[in-house]
């Protein structure tokens, strides 16, 4: 299956960006949802995580979000010990749902693509961009929090440049170009690859 990543900095629009290639019929994988899923469903990882991070993780049987956050927010080594045992899980789970899927490539769209190097296993890597401070504002119209609390986000995530490097595809949401010309000309170019 030809494999398409998808991904972009906080605020850049990449889900609705997803929303346009779905509606194009792209079988679209979230990452970031399935990640959530694993933490809560899958016993392994589950383990995996409680044996990192100790019992007060755990709240109810489950994984509490909030403490493990708490833990791993301002602790990049930590951060990166939770990427290691999430990440693969979300690979695999990911392979063996596009295996599944009938369509000329599907796409997996990530908000840490760049940082997890899942966009080595993609055939191609499309990236949404828009300026900084755009981004910035429309996070904190969404989620109701301050700059302060976007950029400490931020922080966590790769530069501009670090996702442009991988870009296969750029689409440009800076409110001053149309987006959906955008997802239709990279759909097309990327149905060509797909069928070799």
């Amino acid at each position: 299956m030809f494999c398409v990543g998808l991904t972009g900095g906080i605020g850049s629009g990449k889900t609705t960006v997803a929303r346009v290639f779905r509606t194009l019929g792209v079988p679209v994988f979230e990452a970031d949802a399935e990640g959530r899923r694993l933490l809560n469903e899958d016993a392994a990882v589950r383990e995996a995580v409680v044996a990192r991070f100790g019992p007060g993780v755990l709240r109810d049987g489950t994984i509490d979000r909030a403490a493990l956050a708490g833990i791993v927010f301002h602790a990049p080594e930590a951060l990166g010990d939770l990427n290691g045992i999430i990440h693969p899980a979300v690979r695999a789970s990911f392979r063996h749902w596009a295996d599944r899927q009938q369509a000329p490539y599907v796409m997996m769209e990530a908000a840490i693509l760049v940082e997890s190097g899942g966009y080595k296993a993609m055939d191609r890597n499309v990236v949404v961009t828009a300026p900084e401070e755009l981004r910035i504002r429309r996070v904190m119209q969404r989620d109701g929090v301050d700059e302060q609390a976007v950029r400490a986000r931020m922080a966590n995530q790769a530069g501009e440049q670090e996702r442009r490097a991988i870009a296969d595809h750029v689409i440009h949401n800076d409110d001053t170009q149309l987006v959906i010309p955008q997802v239709l000309a990279a759909h097309r170019l990327l149905l060509t690859f797909a069928k070799g």
